[in-house]
């Protein structure tokens, strides 16, 4: 009778979960879960098949062919021999997980418009599975539940308040009990954040808790947990522009305490001194809120960046794991996130227990242990008055790659960046309008300052180079590294340097003794976890980004990670990228010990000449081409770089068919199947040809220079006038 009874509260415990496992603590094994493996998300597996001995006859088992050309960012879940994973704006993809077989593909009708405010490429960063149904959010922000056997749609809710705005999603789902958790993007625009709850078998809307106030002119605010967080910020803020705080990541349901933990998103403008003009804490931005999963009430939180200045979202993965600590075991969750601090907190009551600098910084000099405010340095930091180099940069210390949580050694692994930026304000009072970019910040990386400063005006760059973080920038640029370290320290134990600032691939730690990364060069790699010695290194020709996974399946071990280049910076491919050399086919790769080699995808074809552009329209002045640019940079820029081999058209390429049809591509939307949304709500056609005009212009310069280095034998790809001209 006990047996019975222990069965039953198992099956008891299986269904609270969501039918995925047990609780935080159990560990990836066989089966991976949840996109993190476990309920913690360690990104860490018990299987020992793949080792320190057996990884140097790993080879390919599969590869399944996604058909995109855009960024992969999710990893797959593996339950009972079927993966299931997302892909491009949403789509949804089961495959058996031993051959790679599809079973059945899932394609959302998505609204391309989403992507005039999706600001790092339609990437989707995984699935949730329970119940029996699969769960993804769409890029245009519909929480869809799909049936696990068959794919087809069980129900769709619309996870959007107000399509007016510039929302869209692009994180995974979490299951919290009865419902799934999903965050919205788009703090950049004109946002508001957010997360929304849903009923997981009927899909009506639980509960939603808005991370940032709304205009206290308008009444009570939408629940009692913004009242306290209203009076931090400047009552004559830019309210109608939203405030940001989006949470468009790290959502990690805690089964031990009836948590959700959601990491909140930057302000929105950067500057608070647009935001919020009297300055406050402008809470929730930055920050941990941890919340009633039945009913979605604050329970604590804690702000990691008070009056956010620089983008440092804290929408980086969170690890939950126990820790003994100062003599006591606790739950805690790690954290990691743009700040350059390394946070553990206890996960019942977010007590701050250590935070740790990763790298080096200039917004704060640490974090006061008694109040768990970081020490700002206004003086090094605040460009609202000049230029600064601000340490780390916005793409952060630590950003939405997984790091890796190993419990035999209590290392955290993953993806570590030291750079900075120069930020200032651009000239002018620029406006700040809904669905449009609103950032007055200008920002350089350090990575290419010293390139860039010969092409700044004097001024600007005669600023920049008399800072003293200058010789930090000349001493050392930019430094990438995946690192393994304490948590509780922040010292690190090894260190392997990446390729560049853009290579920072997730990671996967094992029982075996092995860490798992891949790189956008190509390569997988698989590195001793005692020591970062490389054990193992897999030329796959194409580029990975995303952390790789494992489980096994009739006694084999598989290790699979989703590869293409995307997200942040998606249009400027890095040359030393598999991507800029072999195109940016989208797959999965799944690999065995004993298994193949990997197929590598065909080299692109050599550049050819840039066509001849159409002659300018009557009437076309160097003041229509400038005016053209500013249209550009202020509304195209960010997806479309010019530059070779680029996800998105090189503008420069033009053909005579695209030249002919300017204006029904960007007013009417002919190509927005495509992605490519319509701008007639923002742009006259006086306004689209003048960036027709900039564009045939450029296309000539970049003709004539490409034809001078074809004369003297150079590549077409090195750098030039016409690459300069783009900064």
């Amino acid at each position: 009778m006990r047996k019975y009874l222990g069965a039953l509260c198992l099956l008891a415990l299986a269904a609270c979960s969501g039918g995925q496992g047990g609780g935080s603590d159990t560990l990836a094994a066989d089966n991976w879960v949840t996109p993190g493996g476990d309920h913690g998300k360690s990104h860490y597996s018990t299987l020992t098949d793949i080792n320190r001995e057996t990884v140097g006859t790993l080879g390919l088992a599969w590869a399944a062919e996604l058909g995109t050309t855009r960024g992969l960012e999710a990893t797959p879940v593996v339950i009972d021999g079927v993966m299931y994973t997302s892909g491009v704006a949403g789509r949804v993809y089961a495959l058996d997980a031993a051959s790679g077989k599809e079973l059945w593909r899932y394609e959302p009708e998505v609204d391309m418009q989403v992507n005039r405010t999706a600001c790092c490429d339609m990437v989707n960063r995984g699935v949730a599975v329970a119940r029996g149904k699969v769960y993804v959010a769409t890029l245009d922000g519909w929480m869809v539940a799909l049936d696990a056997k068959t794919g087809k749609v069980a129900w769709r809710s619309d996870a959007i308040v107000d399509r007016a705005r510039g929302d869209n999603s692009t994180g995974a789902p979490e299951v919290a009990g009865n419902v799934v958790v999903i965050g919205n993007g788009g703090a950049e625009y004109d946002v508001r954040g957010y997360v929304s709850a849903f009923d997981l078998e009927t899909g009506k809307l639980a509960w939603r808790f808005f991370t940032v106030p709304r205009d206290p002119k308008l009444g009570p605010q939408d629940h009692p947990d913004l009242e306290a967080a209203v009076k931090t910020w400047d009552p004559n803020s830019r309210w109608d522009i939203g405030g940001g705080g989006t949470p468009w990541d790290a959502i990690n349901y805690d089964a031990e305490t009836g948590l959700v933990l959601v990491g909140t998103g930057n302000g929105g403008p950067y500057a608070v001194s647009k935001r919020s003009p009297k300055g406050g804490d402008n809470l929730y931005l930055g920050s941990i809120v941890a919340l009633d999963a039945r009913t979605g009430r604050l329970k604590w939180h804690y702000q990691e960046t008070p009056g956010d200045n620089w983008d440092f979202t804290s929408t980086q993965p969170m690890i939950l794991t126990r820790m003994k600590i100062d003599g006591e075991e606790r739950p805690v969750v790690l954290h990691a996130p743009k700040n350059g601090f390394m946070y553990v907190l206890d996960r019942r009551d977010g007590k701050l227990l250590r935070a740790n600098a990763l790298v080096r910084m200039t917004w704060a000099n640490g974090v006061d242990m008694k109040t768990g405010r970081p020490n700002l340095t206004p003086e090094r930091s605040d460009y609202t008055n000049g230029p600064k180099i601000v340490f780390p940069g916005s793409p952060g210390a630590r950003n939405w790659h997984p790091a890796a949580y190993d419990p035999e050694s209590g290392l955290y692994i993953g993806a570590v960046q030291d750079m900075g930026n120069v930020i200032y304000m651009t000239p002018g009072q620029k406006p700040l309008a809904r669905r449009m970019l609103n950032n007055d910040a200008a920002l350089l990386f350090t990575s290419d300052l010293q390139a860039i400063l010969p092409t700044l005006p004097p001024p600007l760059r005669d600023a920049i180079t008399a800072r003293p973080e200058m010789a930090w920038v000349k001493a050392n640029p930019a430094t990438t590294e995946l690192r393994a370290l304490d948590p509780l320290t922040g010292k690190t134990k090894w260190a392997v340097k990446t390729g560049g600032w853009q290579d920072r691939g997730g990671a996967l730690a094992t029982a075996g003794g092995l860490v798992f990364q891949g790189s956008i060069d190509g390569k997988l790699r698989a590195y001793d976890k005692a020591s970062g010695k490389l054990l193992k290194e897999i030329d796959t020709g194409s580029a990975i980004l995303a952390a790789p996974m494992t489980y096994r399946i009739g006694g084999v071990q598989y290790v699979a990670v989703m590869a293409a280049w995307g997200g942040g910076g998606f249009p400027y491919i890095p040359p030393y990228s598999a991507a800029y050399k072999r195109s940016n086919q989208g797959r999965i790769l799944a690999f065995k010990i004993g298994g193949g080699a990997v197929p590598l995808p065909p080299e692109l074809p050599a550049l050819t000449v840039a066509p001849e552009p159409p002659k300018q329209a009557p009437g076309v002045t160097p003041a229509t081409i400038a005016r053209g640019m500013t249209l550009f940079f202020g509304h195209c820029g960010l997806c479309h770089s010019n530059q070779p081999r680029s996800v998105t058209p090189d503008l420069r390429r033009m053909s005579e068919g695209s030249h002919a049809a300017f204006r029904q591509i960007v007013l009417e939307g002919l190509l927005l199947p495509n992605g490519m949304p319509r701008w007639d709500d923002r742009l006259s056609e006086q306004d689209v040809d003048a960036i027709h005009a900039y564009l045939i212009d450029l296309q000539a310069k970049a003709r004539a220079e490409e034809l001078e280095k074809q004369k003297r034998g150079l590549p077409l790809d090195t750098p030039g006038l016409t690459i300069l001209s783009n900064y």
